[in-house]
């Protein structure tokens, strides 16, 4: 699993288990972090050709395989089923029918002599989707103990039941934003909010951020990079605010939007890289009636890694991995391309 924050791949061993309900163990874990090579190809993979990019989905894909080596090698692992790769995504345009994660999975099966399943978004999109959230059938199966499921990554993504429904949508960008504000100050990214939370609020810049036509919107609904390029960075630029006290902002804003989507005090489960932003977390806190429950680090950090795993084992047995509920999909239906050695 890659995901936008571009802050490396997810590797994740998993056993399954079902006795009357699914089950899971994270046995082997790791995170590869990308090179400033592979960081500069997939930032300005945005902006590629078709050609340019068929040329870095074969890349990618054996620059995956190369790494699955590494990983099985290094934990000594045996016993594979299968490989489920997420890829990276560098377009998703729903509108236009159109999700681009790449990472060719025939030659990732090729080079590993391991089936892979991958692709999981593109046939979602082709039945009126948003190929997004995929996430929710595992909330649903393997974490039905949580009245939320909320993931802080690149964006903040929530699921939840509603009227025995599952519903599930992008909330708002997380750490694509808070990263771009650190990297101005020379940091990979901000340790536990520490800068943030020694900002000053700008709070015209809150306010316009809050009254952003997305947040109006429906779901279903999901973000990309797009919307981070051509909405959020030149409305926040526009102000010319000190890297500090846009983190400080911005988190404020994260955490308004997140907390107006519980409408009870049930339990939210919160995962993903930016559940280590402490400034962030206290936010969230401070202004929710909801129990906050925060997992183990292997959780936090390989939670989408588990569960693009488990999506692989329900596309094997041709079971629902895409619940059209969450994403305005006409049908519920078993998404992924199986590649065999």
């Amino acid at each position: 699993m890659s995901g936008t924050s571009l802050d490396g791949i997810d590797f994740a061993y998993i056993k399954f288990s079902f006795h009357h309900s699914w089950s899971f163990s994270i046995i082997h874990t790791n995170t590869f972090k990308y090179s400033d090579d592979w960081l500069n190809k997939l930032k300005i993979a945005f902006h590629q050709n078709k050609k340019q990019l068929k040329a870095l989905d074969d890349e990618y894909g054996v620059f995956l395989a190369d790494l699955c080596h590494k990983f099985i090698n290094e934990n000594n692992i045996k016993n594979i089923d299968f490989i489920a790769s997420h890829g990276h995504t560098i377009h998703h345009k729903p509108a236009e029918g159109y999700t681009l994660q790449i990472g060719n999975g025939k030659i990732i099966a090729n080079k590993t002599g391991i089936q892979t399943i991958y692709n999981f978004r593109t046939q979602d999109v082709a039945l009126g989707g948003q190929g997004a959230p995929l996430v929710p059938i595992g909330d649903e199966l393997l974490f039905a103990k949580y009245d939320y499921c909320l993931n802080l990554g690149g964006f903040a993504n929530v699921s939840y039941k509603n009227n025995n429904t599952r519903i599930a949508f992008d909330i708002c960008a997380v750490n694509t934003v808070l990263n771009v504000y650190a990297n101005k100050l020379g940091l990979a990214y901000d340790n536990h909010g520490e800068i943030a939370k020694n900002g000053q609020l700008l709070p015209n810049l809150l306010k316009e951020l809050n009254h952003l036509d997305f947040y109006k919107q429906s779901p279903p609904k999901s973000l990309g990079f797009e919307y981070v390029d051509t909405v959020l960075l030149p409305l926040i630029e526009s102000y010319q605010a000190k890297a500090e006290d846009v983190l400080h902002t911005y988190c404020k804003h994260i955490a308004y939007q997140i907390t107006k989507i519980f409408f009870d005090d049930g339990k939210v489960l919160i995962t993903g890289g930016g559940t280590f932003n402490h400034f962030l977390i206290d936010e969230i806190k401070a202004i929710s009636n909801n129990k906050i429950v925060i997992p183990s680090n292997k959780v936090i950090d390989y939670k989408e890694a588990l569960i693009f795993a488990f999506l692989g084992v329900l596309k094997l047995e041709n079971k629902v991995n895409c619940l059209k509920s969450v994403t305005g999909a006409s049908k519920n239906h078993s998404s992924g391309k199986i590649a065999l050695v």
